[in-house]
């Protein structure tokens, strides 16, 4: 106590002698009271307006909105006509939250439309004398998050309960796409993930941002997953291991993500009771799933066919280079036609039954040199490593990532006590 006395007092003796030699001199400090800033919500002090708060509802439009709230109709056509790539007023959708904000004044005018997009970004309608429409985004705090488990049952239950959110499973899912079977993990099977999530006002969840960095033990195997830009000008980012390898192969393994079962393989040699047990070749890859479930293009290609033909039903077939082709059918909808080129993972049609078919599913053919054979035996080519020229920045850069993973300790859970424990790495 007497120490604290002891630096308050020559606090205060340093602070007197100042003011002392200032009083000598004639000379005195004022210090500014700073004002606190005032807090805003879509760059506004709603203090300043009379808020109404809603969400759009069913048969509600901008024009309806806008007149029930004494807009004028020339400030209206004016932004449906002239803020479209802005704002697009035929496309609000229900359940979107908005805001308007009228003057405090006795004549309530409306001088502001608020849109809210998602959960980040909204459109801000100015509906004053100047009529104008401009995006913006909510401040987001970036928050840096390390999880590790151990699988009982399945990914997406483990991460489930480590209160991961469900779009994260479906990331680390596609990064370890082509290396793993996401369907026969084992148990003990293990993983680690460090990303970033998305705060509004440090405490509204907003998604997250796309995985840093990851590790996956499968089978006892250990497999390191790092996300790197290869191209800046172009913008693309993959993911590379421990040794600069890419972990994305040219193909996916199936054309389905998630919801399905492997029906038939491709067998040369099927006999089939419906047709007196002759031998009726099957030279696809049977995928059961859902009617409606998407249908993703397993390579980069071009579309050189997509319509409906006898017992294929409706179909897509892509050209993905002068060696390998896919063809996708029974679809109950194409999403994509002829001509146009497709990114691997792109969705291009749905499941269906069209054509001859016993239950929803697709049937995924695969082409190579011309002849069609079986892709879950085919030695796929991986994608490009890291070039040697940046492969020294790259393993700079993973050097500390890679640090971080290995010192992240497992956490699983244990049912009996119904609480996480951790355990050493």
């Amino acid at each position: 106590m007497q120490k604290y006395l002891g630096v308050l007092l020559a606090l205060i003796v340093l602070f007197s002698c100042k003011t002392e030699q200032k009083k000598e001199s004639g000379e005195f400090t004022k210090v500014p009271i700073l004002a606190k800033p005032v807090p805003k919500t879509y760059g506004f002090n709603l203090k300043e307006f009379a808020v109404l708060r809603d969400t759009i509802k069913r048969g509600d439009s901008f024009g309806k909105l806008m007149i029930d709230h004494e807009v004028d109709y020339p400030k209206i056509v004016k932004i449906a006509e002239e803020f479209k790539d802005t704002f697009d007023v035929k496309r609000i959708k229900i359940g979107k939250p908005y805001v308007i904000l009228k003057s405090k004044d006795t004549t309530q005018t409306t001088q502001f439309f608020i849109y809210e997009n998602d959960k980040i970004n909204y459109t801000v309608v100015d509906l004053r004398d100047t009529v104008l429409a401009y995006t913006s985004r909510k401040k987001i705090k970036y928050v840096q998050r390390e999880v590790a488990g151990i699988i009982e049952n399945n990914l997406s239950q483990s991460l489930d309960t480590l209160g991961v959110d469900y779009a994260v499973t479906i990331g680390l899912s596609e990064i370890y796409a082509w290396t793993i079977d996401f369907f026969k993990l084992e148990k003990g099977d293990k993983f680690k993930i460090v990303y970033k999530e998305r705060y509004i006002n440090d405490s509204i969840y907003a998604g997250f941002e796309p995985i840093e960095a990851a590790y996956f033990e499968h089978k006892g195997k250990p497999i390191y997953a790092f996300a790197y830009e290869t191209d800046s000008l172009k913008q693309i980012t993959d993911y590379f291991d421990q040794k600069a390898n890419n972990l994305r192969s040219t193909f996916l393994k199936a054309p389905i993500k998630f919801g399905y079962r492997v029906s038939s393989r491709y067998n040369l040699k099927r006999r089939i009771a419906y047709y007196g047990y002759k031998v009726r070749p099957h030279k696809g890859t049977d995928y059961a799933a859902a009617i409606g479930t998407p249908i993703i293009a397993t390579a980069d290609g071009t579309v050189t066919e997509s319509t409906r033909r006898g017992g294929n039903g409706r179909y897509v077939k892509l050209k993905h280079n002068g060696t390998y082709s896919t063809q996708y059918l029974h679809m109950k909808k194409q999403k994509v036609k002829k001509g146009e080129f497709v990114r691997q993972g792109d969705v291009i049609g749905w499941v269906g039954m069209t054509g001859n078919t016993g239950g929803p599913h697709v049937c995924y053919r695969f082409w190579k040199n011309g002849s069609q054979v079986d892709p879950l035996r085919e030695k796929l080519p991986a994608a490009e490593p890291i070039a040697d020229a940046i492969k020294p920045a790259y393993m700079t850069y993973i050097n500390p990532l890679k640090e971080q993973l290995d010192c992240i300790e497992y956490v699983v859970f244990e049912k009996e006590e119904e609480n996480l424990i951790t355990l050493n790495k």
